[in-house]
């Protein structure tokens, strides 16, 4: 575990947009959303698809990230 990023996850505001690295079997991963919840052993993000509930002890990294960039307006249509 890494206690700063664990510390920033410990502090920063609910509802901040962060970027989780956690261990996993087999490697890393990251969870990119809204930080929803915490308690002192786990946090819940909020990602495009799912709630991700990630064990602090399995942090290896956490920032803060800008906010998501608003949709693309479709495309035109050749006729």
């Amino acid at each position: 575990m890494d206690t700063r990023a664990a510390d920033f996850l410990l502090g920063v505001e609910i509802g901040t947009r962060v970027v989780v690295r956690s261990r996993i079997d087999g490697g890393l991963t990251d969870a990119l959303g809204v930080l929803r919840s915490r308690t002192q052993t786990q946090c819940v993000v909020e990602t495009k698809r799912t709630l991700v509930t990630i064990t602090l002890a399995d942090v290896v990294a956490a920032k803060k990230v800008p906010p998501a960039p608003a949709p693309r307006p479709p495309a035109a249509t050749a006729v």
